[in-house]
């Protein structure tokens, strides 16, 4: 038994940050139903990148992010299609949309209706500003949320300009505050009968994650300034170039300082007794570093790790994309599995980093096609036969 089995969510949501919780929730054994516009579906699936196979050719951003589901298609601009969804919502525990504000109250679908007919229903809206507020009505990306949220600006090398990190933080972060508030709302339900709506703004998702920067701010009146891998309140923390080009990254505390002179044979900092902490290693920051930067440019990545590792120096290398999928810890702990799919076979995907004792650890399971399972979950939810899906269908309501 999976930890979420009998879990029911009703999925509206696209792209990726909602996609992304209710993946997390299907693979630990929620039933997700994902509700897709008929003849284009979530428009990821039009996304690169694309694997290509002679069966013909899928989107890997729109895998990436719905694994374990169901996927009908129901046309939200049609009564009919509007029906299907208040009678599956009537049913569900869960619902997830992420529609601009006021879109699904125009259509009767808001959390004020359906909680009419399944007052259980624990309802999420997430949006990019939230449901209230001066720019509750705005559109926004990932990367929008990053600029205006403080992330871009605290990221990139000194004196340079903001940088966006290489994932799309804001998406797959808020798909975790989402996967949280609906787990939270859940515990709630269990323990008043009641249902809820949960209002997740991905503005403020980002804000919230500000935490040890805005306490610098908090604390000190500081605007911490862009230093690429380095940190603002900790020293070292950074990453090296080696003597062969590749970079080795260390973070040490006061405990690992001693060490780490020995490691790197940085006698005149080992002696000086201001150095052994951090708060005199941050006042003295530009000569610590360079002395550092000095000796791991002399040093091969693979000698230097060694001998901070032995020490037992908190580091690791810099690793690309492709170095990281196969380093032996990562296959080791199965941090890359597989799904059969029916167009392209076997596929990579990156599991649930979750492991449990007394439940059933989570399992990958392959994305749907679009509409795959939209006769099989009405016939099963709605009690629906093959010739009434066939005239919802063919009125466009499917």
């Amino acid at each position: 038994m999976k930890p979420l089995d009998g879990l029911v969510i009703l999925d509206l949501s696209r792209v990726l940050a909602c996609p992304f919780a209710t993946m997390l929730l299907a693979e630990m054994g929620a039933e997700v139903i994902k509700v897709e516009q008929p003849g284009s579906g979530d428009e990821t699936r039009s996304f690169e990148p694309f694997a290509e196979a002679p069966g013909g050719s899928v989107s890997g951003y729109y895998m990436a992010c719905n694994r374990s589901k169901s996927s009908i298609t129901v046309n939200l601009r049609h009564e009919e299609g509007r029906r299907v969804i208040r009678d599956l919502a009537a049913q569900a525990d869960v619902l997830v949309e992420n529609f601009p504000v006021g879109t699904l109250a125009r259509r009767g679908l808001d959390y004020a209706e359906l909680a009419e007919v399944n007052p259980r229903l624990v309802y999420l809206s997430c949006t990019g500003f939230g449901q209230t507020g001066p720019y509750a009505k705005r559109k926004g990306y990932d990367t929008v949320f990053q600029a205006m949220g403080g992330l871009m600006g605290l990221t990139g090398e000194r004196g340079g300009g903001p940088v966006k990190p290489g994932l799309p933080v804001a998406d797959l972060s808020s798909g975790l505050w989402a996967a949280i508030a609906i787990l939270t709302a859940l515990r709630g339900r269990d323990r008043t009968g009641k249902g809820g709506h949960v209002d997740l703004s991905m503005f403020d998702a980002q804000v919230a994650l500000l935490t040890i920067a805005a306490a610098r701010n908090f604390a000190l009146g500081e605007v911490p300034p862009r230093l690429g891998t380095e940190h603002p309140g900790r020293v070292p923390s950074a990453s090296f170039r080696c003597a062969d080009d590749r970079y080795l990254h260390i973070t040490a505390s006061d405990q690992h300082w001693a060490p780490l002179c020995a490691a790197l044979e940085l006698d005149d900092l080992a002696t000086d007794a201001e150095l052994s902490t951090n708060a005199g290693r941050v006042a003295r920051r530009e000569e610590v570093m360079a002395a550092m930067s000095r000796a791991l440019a002399a040093l091969p990545r693979g000698e230097a790790f060694a001998r901070l590792d032995g020490a037992g120096v908190p580091a690791g290398p810099v690793l690309a994309l492709d170095e990281v999928l196969v380093d032996e810890h990562v296959q080791a702990r199965g941090m890359v599995s597989r799904f059969d799919h029916p167009v392209l076979g076997q596929f990579p995907a990156l599991p649930v980093p979750l492991r449990f004792e007394g439940w059933a650890n989570p399992e990958v399971g392959r994305p749907p096609l679009l509409g795959e399972h939209t006769e099989e979950v009405l016939a099963r939810r709605l009690g629906m036969d093959a010739a009434r899906v066939a005239e919802l269908r063919e009125m466009g309501a499917l």
